[in-house]
């Protein structure tokens, strides 16, 4: 392996059939190629060193992403309605007390912050009241957009999902996303008006995109383009 190729970590080729051309699957620390039965492991090697700028300014975006997700007592962390503190105390096991907008993490004085096994279950319980702050207040400000808006709508699901922040079914069903309280409220109030909207317009069209300018001011494309900073937790 040539030292540019190194840059990237470890390389992973896996061949498929179903394959029609080369595919490169980027994490943190290393490559996985998807090569079609026709294309041998040097090809690929060409193939990334082609893109090797996109793919390095990829890899350092996930990253930065996944360092700035590490839970530490200094940086701390917060929601849309709380912020969470973390503190070593004398104790066997993490412990979680939520109260007056404050989520208080307390691990153990000889455990590792760092490590997989802790931030794993800090995060577990961070989600968790994520999810049940989400279905205190979302349910409430849908209801309170679609009365100031003249939308009606059937129900609102507060959802886990991780791929869309919120979505709308044929029968005007909302669902949301909990992860949604990682957003300022603007995003959240149009990411909602975006879901209300779909209760009249099922698709992207032209009438769907002026409907929204109506119910944000004219300000659909610059929050849009802030929504593009934000990213649902892996």
């Amino acid at each position: 392996m040539t030292t540019e190729l190194n840059q990237f970590g470890t390389i992973e080729y896996r061949r498929s059939l179903k394959a029609s051309r080369i595919a490169v699957r980027i994490l943190p620390d290393k490559l996985i190629v998807t090569l079609p039965v026709t294309k041998s492991a040097s090809e690929a090697n060409h193939f990334i060193l082609e893109h090797k700028d996109k793919i390095a300014a990829k890899q350092l975006k996930i990253r930065n992403r996944n360092q700035n997700g590490q839970l530490t007592e200094e940086k701390g962390y917060s929601t849309l309605s709380f912020k969470v503190e973390l503190h070593k105390a004398s104790r066997k096991d993490v412990f979680f007390n939520f109260a007056a907008g404050l989520l208080r993490i307390e691990y153990p004085q000889e455990a590792d912050l760092s490590s997989d096994k802790v931030q794993q279950v800090c995060w577990k319980g961070i989600h968790y009241f994520m999810r049940k702050e989400a279905k205190r207040l979302l349910p409430a400000r849908v209801d309170e957009l679609a009365h100031e808006h003249g939308f009606s709508y059937k129900d609102v699901k507060i959802q886990s999902g991780k791929t869309r922040w919120g979505s709308c079914s044929a029968q005007q069903n909302i669902n949301l996303s909990f992860f949604l309280m990682l957003l300022t409220p603007e995003l959240v109030d149009y990411v909602i008006l975006h879901e209300l909207c779909h209760t009249r317009e099922m698709n992207h069209g032209e009438r769907f995109w002026k409907l929204m300018d109506e119910v944000t001011n004219g300000k659909t494309q610059q929050y849009r383009r802030e929504l593009k900073k934000y990213h649902i937790p892996e």
